[in-house]
């Protein structure tokens, strides 16, 4: 049976991905739904109750009885390098494509309308609370009277992103940033804005969870450092135990997501707390692992190469 990888052209974490596939000679198709219609073709067919579908792409022809598994890693927008591309046409083939994939019985890592959920950063800090992990308190508003009362109350916070950077070329960054003292909160009136306790850390944390197996890598940060994202600190990430709680937790939260897949991001303060700050359904993993060289490419194409539950 057959690996289906949904991803761009360039995307090395998914090269690493491929490369592991191959070398135990798992079938594998890396599928790109940017490129139908156009450079692929598709077909599905509901007839007296059975159902057959087809993907034609990179000259393979793709029966959608034999996928074993399918990964959505970073795939473009449906329709994106059509002839004619329109919102019409990226919806009618979004519609088209993905309804034949849910028609399968393949494993999903993770399934769209689970990951669809756990981008919701309103939604991931409840279950995150839910689950056991320590979430600094947190505030998303349009209200400035209710951001003047929060930034009172917790005096040294951050204001970040709900969603990350904005579509766009060239891109924007947006990193987490302190609020000065005497901040002006008028401004979160024109756009829901998140505020955030600020958490003096001295390392970041990030534990990839692949199904039951975990990796978690430690990067320790400079002095008054916000946003481990940007700038160098001069340190490396080194690989480092998962804490009993912490992986309950993380069980926990993924069972709650139905997710296959998660990358997790914490902040380690001075008494050592893991302070949960996300968690990207579809986060990266290539820089840690050639850093820290745990297997994360090999229990990814574990799990997708594994055969289909009785």
């Amino acid at each position: 049976m057959t690996v289906l990888i949904l991803t761009a052209e360039q995307d090395v974490t998914a090269d690493m991905v491929v490369a592991e596939l191959h070398g135990r000679g798992t079938p594998l198709v890396r599928f790109d739904p940017a490129d139908l219609p156009g450079e692929a073709s598709m077909s599905a067919e509901y007839v007296s109750g059975d159902f057959r579908g087809h993907l034609s792409a990179g000259g393979r022809l793709l029966s959608m009885d034999g996928l074993r598994s399918i990964w959505v890693r970073r795939p473009g927008a449906s329709a994106a390098h059509a002839p004619n591309p329109s919102p019409w046409l990226t919806a009618e083939s979004a519609h088209a494509f993905f309804g034949m994939l849910y028609s399968t019985t393949a494993r999903w890592m993770n399934h769209p309308q689970a990951a669809a959920q756990a981008r919701l950063k309103p939604w991931q800090l409840r279950v995150a609370h839910q689950s056991g992990f320590a979430v600094p308190p947190t505030l998303v508003t349009t209200f400035p009277r209710i951001a003047r009362l929060f930034a009172a109350e917790h005096r040294d916070i951050v204001v970040k992103s709900i969603t990350g950077p904005p579509p766009g070329d060239p891109p924007v960054s947006l990193p987490t940033t302190r609020v000065s003292a005497g901040a002006d909160f008028e401004s979160v009136a024109a756009g829901p804005t998140l505020l955030q306790r600020y958490i003096s850390k001295r390392a970041d944390i990030r534990l990839t969870c692949v199904g039951h197996r975990m990796f978690a890598a430690r990067k320790a940060a400079t002095p008054d450092q916000v946003d481990g994202r940007y700038g160098e600190t001069g340190h490396r990430w080194e690989p480092v135990e998962v804490p009993e709680r912490i992986s309950r937790a993380v069980y926990g939260y993924l069972r709650v997501a139905r997710l296959a897949y998660g990358a997790f991001d914490f902040a380690e303060d001075a008494d050592g707390t893991w302070w949960f700050l996300e968690c990207n359904q579809g986060g990266q993993f290539g820089f840690v692992e050639l850093e820290t060289r745990q297997p994360i490419a090999e229990a990814v194409a574990d799990w997708l190469a594994a055969p289909p539950p009785v």
